[in-house]
């Protein structure tokens, strides 16, 4: 069973969605991640994109994140972030969409703009440099973003084109499968 670590909302007991469809990020790792950012998360505005149980997202919002925009092509993932954001007292402060990513960034462009972006998606489709890149292009981020990559491959390269306007600010592996990068969003150069 997941939880929210700290904040307002800690020791919320979180569901997830049974079966294969969605791997929530570990315990272990969130920790981590959110130790990484814990002083760059109160006020900011969140998107969670591959929201499955919207953890990293209802995370935020418990130490202070503005509000959260969770992001997921599944209907019944969306009902357990909804659930999940009722049970830690936090659904007034979000907005669900069941989209495609690709979908979601091109549509939202001029529309949205957010300071804080979780991008795991499953990690088989090795789209997090993707994401990223279009999240800029689309200026959906603003100058002093951050942006959180965790994938199942090492997908960032520190020359990668894609992500002119990126510095990587932090880059680790836990065990063989999972890669998590914290960019920080310069702006266009």
């Amino acid at each position: 069973m997941m939880r929210i670590i700290t904040g307002s909302a800690k020791g919320k007991k979180l569901i997830t969605l049974e079966g294969e469809a969605t791997r929530p990020t570990s315990e272990r790792i969130k920790e981590a991640i959110f130790s990484s950012i814990q002083f760059e998360v109160e006020g900011r505005v969140v998107l969670d994109l591959f929201a499955g149980s919207g953890q990293m997202g209802l995370e935020a919002l418990s130490r202070g994140a503005q509000k959260a925009t969770f992001i997921d092509s599944s209907r019944e993932a969306m009902e357990v972030v909804k659930q999940n954001s009722k049970s830690t007292g936090f659904f007034e402060k979000c907005h669900y969409l069941v989209s495609d990513w690709r979908n979601y960034i091109r549509k939202a462009s001029g529309r949205e703009q957010y300071d804080l972006v979780f991008v795991d998606p499953p990690y088989a489709m090795e789209c997090c440099a993707d994401a990223a890149a279009l999240l800029a292009e689309k200026e959906l981020i603003i100058p002093g973003a951050l942006v959180v990559l965790e994938s199942g491959e090492e997908e960032i390269a520190p020359d990668d084109e894609r992500l002119l306007g990126y510095e990587v600010i932090k880059s680790t592996h836990y065990g063989k499968k999972t890669f998590v990068n914290i960019l920080f969003y310069k702006g266009k150069e």
